[in-house]
């Protein structure tokens, strides 16, 4: 699973450049070989938009310094939503992020669809539910066998450290970093 994403990463080019959970991943893996340059870098975005929660309609296509902005932006602009796509998701096998601020809950959400077979419910509820808590709501997930995925939909809330003053660069990361470590620790699981 991720064994073979880092290592490709690793083997395109002379100068890898691995955000840091990958790098320590690929540390502990010994994937590095001697002398490997290794630049850590930050997650990097090709889509970042504001839409329109009851429309989904675009408001506007954002900069990356768009993502410096406190998450809390979500609850003062509760009609909208943004989206976040990268080409580093393919790591963690998602396609893209939606945050927003889900008014029912009163908690900030992120949506996205995970590829990963069916086969693993039992393996992902039991993760969602070691790492996520809150009083209101953690988590739901269902699988899609028309799209081959499982829909999420999480409180960001309940992820250890959150606060609605940390940048969606924070949030965005920490997201990363949970899914991560969820197919990380399958790995380890079915190995």
């Amino acid at each position: 699973m991720l064994k073979k994403q880092i290592e490709s990463f690793i083997n395109e080019e002379a100068n890898s450049q691995l955000i840091h959970i990958e790098k320590s991943y690929a540390q502990k893996h010994a994937l590095l070989h001697d002398g490997a340059m290794v630049e850590t870098i930050s997650l990097q975005f090709q889509v970042i938009e504001r839409c329109l929660k009851e429309t989904e309609e675009l408001i506007a296509e954002e900069t990356a310094s768009f993502l410096t902005k406190p998450v809390d932006y979500l609850k003062e602009h509760a009609n909208e939503f943004m989206y976040v796509a990268s080409e580093r998701f393919n790591v963690i096998r998602v396609d893209s992020f939606a945050l927003e601020f889900d008014g029912a809950f009163g908690v900030y959400s992120a949506l996205f669809g995970l590829r990963l077979q069916k086969k693993y419910s039992e393996f992902l509820h039991s993760y969602f539910k070691a790492h996520l808590h809150h009083d209101k709501m953690t988590y739901s997930a269902a699988f899609s066998g028309e799209d081959g995925l499982w829909e999420i939909n999480l409180a960001l809330d309940a992820l250890d450290g959150f606060s609605e003053q940390q940048s969606f660069d924070e949030v965005l990361a920490q997201l990363y970093s949970l899914v991560f470590v969820l197919l990380e620790e399958l790995e380890a699981a079915v190995s």
